[in-house]
């Protein structure tokens, strides 16, 4: 422990972390409200403003929007001294800066949003404001909107912790049907062994069972294996045609998409339907007539989902809006979602599979997107598994499907080689 905090200490200490730790310390009394970035309750403006909620990732945006009704607030949860962590300031707390750091460079968007997280906060001094009032309903109802069928929100841990915290501090009490149902689906992704608990990032039931099937199925397993037949089921019944936060920037899409877990309707993603339907197209579903309306639902659904520069993202469609990052309070990471290569050579992989040729107007524009991001030694960069190897292997399968072998492609030899 000593060793530990010699090191946290060595790296600046508390001052140091980025903006959700700071934000999570603050909750607790551990840091100071007045050093973390600014972040109004009228953020939640309408979808047309230059700058809106839904420019974020829908990971980032999940967490986000009730991380706005405790920046509000400004509460704190008090703890015990014994877990107090003023040790692990370099300075006593007394003494320390909690004010955001200025940006090196004084001209561009980083300085003028840092201009305006101080415009901000003397406003949010005034006694009178006019809008706040409605400002903070929006993103409590936006929670509560965006809550899944097992209670949870985004499929993933950070925004359901947050829009718990954030609806307990709103006054929701633990027996709300809310908090309640938020609660037991917490429990299901926590793993208890012996005197440990540990909680879940995330499940990913749909994709592993995809990746499976196409296993077994490449292990000469028969379409018609009832381990198969009852795989393809589950698939099709699983679905997802309602909509989502994805219809923001891709309106007129119908759905038809799976996500990553048992429940996520909200968030389905671009990576599942690529596996999902490779594995159904190859299998003999239950009832049959149904395997190939969803193959078609979900082909439509993708197809509508590319994105202008012919790539395909994770879960939106053009969340390539780069000022983001230069807003003081997105320092926690990558806060959009453009187009990666690794995403768009499974969707190519599928579309080749199916029968799509190189000359197809989508799978051309994919095409050309992937081959503009090889990188000089041969390989690509894999966003999603994050090293080149996962690159490589996602466009490799991509160039067979499509009749454009690494024995023919120039840039599939290159990449075979490296």
């Amino acid at each position: 422990m000593v060793k530990a905090r010699e090191f946290i200490v060595s790296k600046g200490g508390v001052p140091n972390p980025r903006v959700f730790t700071k934000v999570w310390l603050s909750l607790f009394g551990q840091w100071d409200w007045d050093g973390v970035p600014f972040m109004p309750a009228e953020m939640m403006v309408p979808n047309w403003s230059p700058i809106n909620i839904y420019d974020f990732a829908s990971w980032a945006r999940a967490t986000i929007v009730p991380m706005i009704i405790l920046l509000d607030r400004k509460l704190v949860r008090e703890i015990p001294a014994r877990a107090h962590i003023d040790d692990l300031y370099p300075l006593p707390r007394s003494e320390t800066n909690y004010t955001i750091g200025r940006p090196k460079i004084l001209v561009g968007w980083q300085a003028l949003f840092y201009a305006g997280d101080g415009l901000l906060r003397r406003l949010d001094k005034l006694p009178w404001k006019p809008t706040r009032g409605q400002a903070t309903k929006r993103p409590e109802q936006w929670v509560l909107e965006h809550q899944e069928a097992d209670g949870n929100w985004g499929g993933i841990q950070p925004p359901w912790v947050y829009s718990l915290m954030a609806l307990s501090w709103l006054g929701y009490p633990s027996d709300h049907p809310v908090i309640a149902k938020g609660m037991a689906g917490f429990e299901n992704f926590a793993i208890e062994e012996g005197d440990t608990l540990s909680i879940q990032g995330c499940v990913s039931p749909l994709w592993d069972t995809g990746l499976v099937m196409i296993a077994l199925l490449d292990s000469d397993l028969p379409a018609s294996h009832p381990a198969m037949v009852l795989a393809t089921k589950y698939l099709v019944d699983e679905q997802i045609v309602n909509g989502g936060d994805w219809q923001v920037w891709a309106r007129g899409v119908p759905p038809g998409s799976w996500a990553f877990e048992f429940h996520n309707d909200v968030y389905p993603d671009i990576d599942d339907p690529a596996e999902i339907i490779m594995a159904l197209d190859r299998t003999d579903g239950t009832p049959e007539e149904a395997r190939p309306v969803a193959i078609d639902r979900a082909v439509t659904w993708t197809l509508g989902m590319q994105c202008d520069n012919g790539g395909w993202a994770a879960f939106d469609k053009n969340n390539t809006k780069t000022i983001i990052a230069k807003i003081p309070f997105a320092n926690f990471g990558e806060a959009i979602d453009p187009p990666s290569v690794d995403v768009t050579a499974h969707v190519l992989e599928m579309l080749g599979q199916l029968g799509y040729h190189a000359e197809d107007p989508a799978v051309n524009k994919a095409l050309r997107y992937v081959l503009s991001e090889q990188e000089e030694a041969g390989p690509w960069f894999g966003r999603w598994g994050v090293n080149y190897i996962y690159g490589a292997g996602a466009v490799l399968p991509a160039l067979d499907a499509l009749n454009s072998t690494c024995r023919v492609s120039p840039s599939g030899a290159r990449s075979a080689g490296w």
